[in-house]
């Protein structure tokens, strides 16, 4: 008797845009951002070049595509967190230090490729910039019951989020170890707000 087959169910169009993203993270996980191309991706996802196009247009635009999936991410985790720590600079301190370095070592080696990848274009150099400053604007209001009359200058900020690109990239590698990078990051933002509460705006 022939087998009862049943019909494939058409994806929604939110559904096919998640397992184009999941397939991207696995072909970058897999060969790096070098090999990922619209057609390779369509080729990996079992459907046509243009249904791949309609939804990125372009490898920016994929690019593009997946450090925001990454950002809304790491969003997600680090605001559930801070909503659960204590009102405290060492336990706010903490969950950005901790969020920050678990969500790039949950997507592996694969995030550093792609933030390198940003840097090709000033479109997406502009995206990657928009998201680093609604991160750094959070931290900003986050700390700033723990400055008095003191302020967090943008230079500051900013070598925070160095560090915390470059610690989270180092414990990806196996340089040094996750909790390595966590308490480094951790010193790191209580000595900020520690040395902004002593600075006049």
């Amino acid at each position: 008797m022939p087998e009862d087959h049943q019909p494939r169910r058409r994806l929604t169009r939110d559904e096919r845009y998640r397992q184009l993203l999941e397939v991207a993270w696995q072909l970058v996980r897999d060969e790096g951002t070098e090999a990922l191309t619209l057609g390779r991706l369509a080729e990996q996802s079992g459907v046509t070049k243009p249904v791949v196009y309609d939804h990125f247009s372009t490898r920016s635009g994929l690019l593009a595509a997946l450090y925001k999936d990454f950002d809304k991410r790491q969003t997600m985790l680090m605001d559930a967190a801070l909503e659960a720590s204590e009102p405290t600079l060492h336990s706010k301190a903490s969950v950005i230090a901790s969020s920050y370095i678990d969500c790039v070592l949950t997507q592996g080696r694969e995030i550093p490729g792609v933030i390198a990848a940003l840097a090709s274009s000033p479109e997406l150099e502009k995206t990657k910039r928009e998201y680093e400053a609604l991160f750094l604007n959070k931290c900003r209001k986050l700390f700033q019951p723990f400055l008095g009359a003191g302020y967090l200058s943008p230079a500051s900020l900013r070598a925070m989020l160095g560090s915390a690109e470059a610690l989270s990239n180092a414990a990806t590698s196996g340089e040094i170890t996750a909790d390595e990078a966590k308490n480094e990051l951790l010193e790191l933002i209580i000595a900020m707000v520690k040395r902004g509460a002593k600075v006049s705006p």
